[in-house]
């Protein structure tokens, strides 16, 4: 027998012993009724995800921003992205708070739902930033010649402004739907999803899987492979590349890259998980579990891109090191004049 409990994503539904659960008007997760493992690691595990993402995010927004040197266009989305990602990680400790008392929500609803919203545009925003990002690489090496023309720091920005525009749009259900519902038999407050029909849970999901996840990772696939071919006959042709160009795409293609790697098996799952409410797929305790352990380790991905920043981005590492000299002087001649 499976016991129904509402997950990070805060889906609800009905179980029964031999079945899958049947979906009445939300999405669910559900797990075997022995869960006690799920409520000892993953509390522990969304901390240190938390901790790190909050730390290295920060560390990732100072060099950006409070650099002397302005930053370029490919340093403008990888700060938004950033930001994305500290919003995820700030959002986080209270969904492992309400995994820690066993999916009981001990918050208020603004805070279900704002703190949802936030999750549910992390990886809208997030795959959209580096949709720019790869235009941005694809036009400099592809067509290098209106590169200045058309990506500028201006340009730059106003796109990021219409992606953060356009993920609050993406996450208008999550503030509707959104609410506090009582379990009476297990004396449990869920903060889940509520649709007033199944056909508007899968035009939600039907959604979610299109546009961010089908239509971007296309944009995304396509770029890759022009700029690499471009890259390729570039150095069959003994051309020259632009170092600052070579060193940025090589920075992006690893970012790309860490993305699909933690992000699509959640994608994957999702799609899994419209065709079994469809009754195209049956349902199976593994595409559950799937379900459970993509969520977890999707959060991941906010932790690994500073990561990626200072091992791969020899730009970033020397920013850092410039960054770290002139706070160092200020504070250096600051304690001179307080000391004296």
């Amino acid at each position: 027998i499976k016991k129904e409990i509402s997950s990070m994503s805060g889906n609800q539904s009905n179980t029964s012993e031999d079945h899958c659960p049947t979906i009445n008007t939300s999405q669910s997760h559900c797990i075997p009724e022995d869960n006690s493992l799920i409520f000892t690691l993953v509390p522990p595990y969304i901390l240190v995800i938390s901790v790190l993402g909050i730390i290295f995010n920060v560390f990732v927004l100072m060099v950006f921003c409070l650099h002397k040197k302005a930053c370029t266009v490919t340093e403008i989305y990888l700060s938004h992205l950033a930001l994305a990602d500290l919003a995820l990680v700030f959002c986080l400790p209270f969904w492992s708070d309400y995994a820690r008392i066993s999916y009981d929500w001990p918050f208020s609803e603004s805070l279900c739902k704002v703190s949802s919203a936030v999750i549910s545009m992390n990886p809208f925003c997030n795959i959209y930033f580096l949709v720019m990002v790869s235009i941005d690489r694809y036009v400099a090496l592809v067509h290098p010649l209106s590169h200045e023309r058309i990506c500028s720091p201006f340009y730059a920005k106003l796109g990021c402004l219409f992606v953060w525009v356009f993920g609050l749009v993406f996450a208008l259900p999550i503030f509707i739907y959104r609410k506090l519902t009582f379990n009476p038999q297990s004396n449990l407050t869920h903060c889940s999803l509520n649709f007033t029909s199944p056909d508007q849970y899968l035009m939600y999901e039907v959604r979610v899987i299109i546009f961010s996840f089908i239509i971007p990772v296309i944009i995304i696939l396509f770029c890759t492979v022009k700029i690499i071919q471009t890259l390729r006959k570039r150095r069959m042709e003994v051309l020259n590349i632009q170092k600052t160009d070579q060193k940025a795409t090589t920075l992006i293609l690893a970012v790309l890259l860490a993305f699909l790697i933690w992000w699509v098996p959640f994608h994957v799952t999702k799609i899994l998980d419209v065709l079994r409410y469809t009754r195209i797929l049956k349902c199976h305790i593994t595409l559950i579990i799937a379900q459970q352990v993509s969520v977890y380790f999707a959060f991941f991905n906010s932790v690994l891109n500073p990561i990626l920043y200072v091992i791969v981005g020899k730009s970033f590492r020397n920013r850092t090191k410039e960054f770290f000299n002139v706070w160092l002087s200020a504070a250096t001649v600051l304690l001179l004049i307080v000391t004296e």
